[in-house]
């Protein structure tokens, strides 16, 4: 009887256990995305350029990208920073980050709504954006189709 009782308290607290810390693709996407603008709302663009996806890199030069997103958004919109909010996360099969482009597999889907206070007022920017697995690391797109 004891051996029952101790069975089923283990397997309880293993059941337990697997299921608070255990997370969905989605959940893992979505921390990738909010990792993504995090640095960029703290002018961190190096480290959030090191989480676009490959064909998102090939886009920016890192040197560009850095320069390019402190000038736009510092210097032309009057802003050193800016919040944030993420909806939920959407599966999406086969998507192409622009036309003519090799399918995904599997991307997550979401929309980043970035809201700015600066020299011409406030203002959102609303953006989907996409998180996908490369080689163990969740990495970032962004959608350029037509």
């Amino acid at each position: 009887m004891r051996i029952v009782l101790l069975l089923v308290v283990t397997f309880g607290i293993g059941f337990t256990i697997y299921f608070l810390i255990d997370k969905s693709p989605e959940d893992y996407a979505v921390e990738a995305i909010d990792m993504f603008y995090a640095y960029e709302q703290d002018g961190a663009f190096s480290d959030s350029w090191a989480m676009f996806h490959p064909l998102m890199q090939e886009k920016f030069d890192k040197g560009h990208y850095l320069q390019d997103r402190a000038h736009v958004f510092m210097n032309h919109f009057g802003v050193t920073t800016f919040t944030y909010s993420l909806d939920e996360a959407v599966e999406v099969k086969n998507w192409k980050i622009e036309e003519g482009a090799e399918p995904i597999d599997l991307v997550y889907k979401l929309t980043v709504t970035q809201e700015y206070k600066g020299k011409y007022g406030r203002f959102h920017i609303v953006q989907d954006v996409y998180a996908t697995m490369v080689e163990g690391e969740w990495k970032v797109l962004w959608d350029y189709n037509k």
